[in-house]
């Protein structure tokens, strides 16, 4: 049910990230299903590449293109008004910081006590990642380089517009 639901989620994502009208959006999307892919990576158990995909596509890739959306349509943006939206804005930020703040601050993860034989050294994840996930790597890299193509080529046509 789980990963059903997670899988669903990540689709919708998708879809969302090419059928949006607003780049923006659409890249926000697509970082969302980079998200539903790190969650069907915990729930394969391979959990050093759930935080690769975190860190690495969510964290500097997703970022990184929607910084580029917004530097290259920068009259669009530099046009927000200020006034409820950036309260909103504000409080959401102050909201959702205090809330993964308090969670992981209770999540007793800094508790926990693994024997040493469980720990893989890197030999194995590197063996695991070009053994058994390579084609998900390839297939999630190449997702990306065209949807920077795609990104950065849509820009360039509205500004002619």
């Amino acid at each position: 049910m789980v990963f059903l639901v997670i899988s669903l989620v990540t689709l919708i994502a998708a879809i969302l990230s090419l059928e949006s009208r607003e780049l923006v959006y659409g890249a926000v999307a697509l970082a969302l299903s980079f998200l539903g892919v790190a969650a069907i990576f915990i729930l394969l158990d391979a959990l050093y590449l759930a935080m690769f995909q975190i860190l690495v596509y969510i964290g500097s890739i997703s970022v990184l293109i929607i910084f580029v959306i917004m530097l290259v349509r920068r009259e669009k943006w530099s046009t927000i008004k200020s006034g409820n939206e950036r309260i909103v804005g504000i409080v959401t930020a102050l909201t959702f910081f205090l809330v993964i703040g308090y969670v992981s601050y209770n999540s007793g993860l800094s508790n926990i006590i693994t024997p040493n034989s469980s720990i893989p050294d890197f030999y194995d994840i590197g063996i695991q990642m070009i053994n058994d996930y390579w084609l998900i790597l390839e297939v999630t890299g190449l997702v990306l380089a065209v949807s920077v193509i795609g990104a950065l080529t849509m820009a360039k046509i509205e500004r002619k517009n």
